[in-house]
């Protein structure tokens, strides 16, 4: 099982839907939304947009970190070696414990080539931070003890003295048509279409990773977490199956590419 001809397709009807997302944002989102020009208010969307674009943003981000494992397959890849790290300096011990430290020439040149680097970082404008696809799937939310998990303020019981404390009005629901600052969705938007332009590269990520996670140097085990994929409605890819109505083209491209990413770990290709 090659997949490659299946990977393009879905990467292609990826980028298509992703198209759609930042049409339907508009100026909300540019190249970067994080920068700010100084006095410019930050872009909002209404809350329904926003709602509406995140509904089909989180299962093409899922689909997409699929696609990265289902390429990742065969790939092998060097890791350099560890850097060597420099031992620690006695100096701040010893200024701590009030003991006078004299400082040779080299540690001063050195003192003052890392002040004049601090300096024109500092001098230097703001640059764009930059965006990557992350390479795992969210964990599931574990609930809080209790079970009594987050609670709109308006839904929260008051408890009133009466003579002693004034009923105050409860906070106002949100409106379908608040507000919300558009900046951190622009950054998912564009991490998203870097890694569709750049799959090769992103599948070269997802190798180096692999290859740390086998030497046992990650946390984190697996990338993608059990059950339905994140964001998706529908469980298994399974093409002469009948659809309901509510499912979508993102859910089915979501199916299909879960099933190439499993293949692919299940699969490993050691030719």
């Amino acid at each position: 099982m090659d997949g490659t001809a299946a990977i393009e397709r879905d990467r292609e009807a990826l980028k298509r839907i992703v198209a759609s997302l930042v049409a339907m944002a508009g100026p909300a989102v540019g190249p970067h939304p994080e920068v700010l020009a100084e006095g410019e208010p930050p872009k909002t969307l209404p809350r329904h947009l926003w709602r509406a674009i995140l509904s089909l943003l989180r299962p093409a981000e899922a689909a997409a970190r699929r696609l990265v494992i289902a390429a990742a397959r065969g790939l092998t890849v060097c890791l350099p070696p560890p850097r060597k790290q420099r031992p620690a300096s006695p100096v701040p011990l010893l200024r701590s414990l009030g003991i006078a430290v004299m400082a040779s020439p080299a540690d001063l040149s050195a003192a003052a080539r890392r002040a004049r680097a601090e300096a024109r970082r500092a001098a230097a404008p703001a640059r764009p931070r930059s965006v990557s696809l992350p390479l795992f799937d969210p964990l599931p939310h574990t609930p809080a003890l209790g079970g009594g998990g987050n609670r709109p303020a308006h839904a929260v019981p008051r408890i009133l003295f009466p003579g002693l404390i004034e009923p105050s009005p409860l906070p106002r629901p949100p409106s379908r048509d608040d507000p919300v600052s558009a900046a951190r969705l622009g950054r998912r938007l564009a991490a998203l279409l870097a890694a569709l332009d750049d799959l090769p590269g992103q599948a070269r990520r997802f190798a180096r990773w692999k290859a740390r996670r086998d030497l046992g140097l990650t946390r984190r085990i697996a990338p993608l977490r059990g059950g339905r994929p994140p964001g998706g409605r529908l469980s298994r890819f399974d093409p002469s199956e009948i659809r309901p109505r509510n499912i979508r083209e993102v859910d089915e491209i979501l199916a299909h590419a879960h099933s190439l990413a499993l293949y692919a770990l299940e699969s490993p290709d050691t030719s």
